[in-house]
């Protein structure tokens, strides 16, 4: 069951760019896992024939991880009330 969101979605709320970023990033791994499952399982197959899915496969790693980190450790999302913009009511 997906995640419900308690009030209006806005991407101006950090916990809903959180939230997104995540999910976007979870797509990113199903998208990856399905496809280069299917593709090797095929290779298994037919030795030779697929000879650039290595080429494929690392790079398609390498940006799954830099997404990740970003995702996981690097992305920050302050608050609304913390930016200076904003004139304080």
């Amino acid at each position: 069951m997906p995640p419900k969101w308690p009030r209006k979605p806005d991407r101006a709320d950090p916990a809903y760019r959180k939230l997104e970023d995540r999910l976007n990033f979870a797509v990113h791994v199903a998208a990856f896992t399905a496809f280069n499952s299917v593709l090797w399982f095929f290779h298994g197959f037919m030795p030779g024939t697929l000879l650039w899915l290595p080429k494929l496969t690392l790079p398609w790693v390498a940006l799954l991880a830099a997404h990740g980190v970003w995702v996981i450790a690097i992305a920050s999302y302050p608050s609304a009330e913390a930016t200076p913009d904003k004139p304080s009511s």
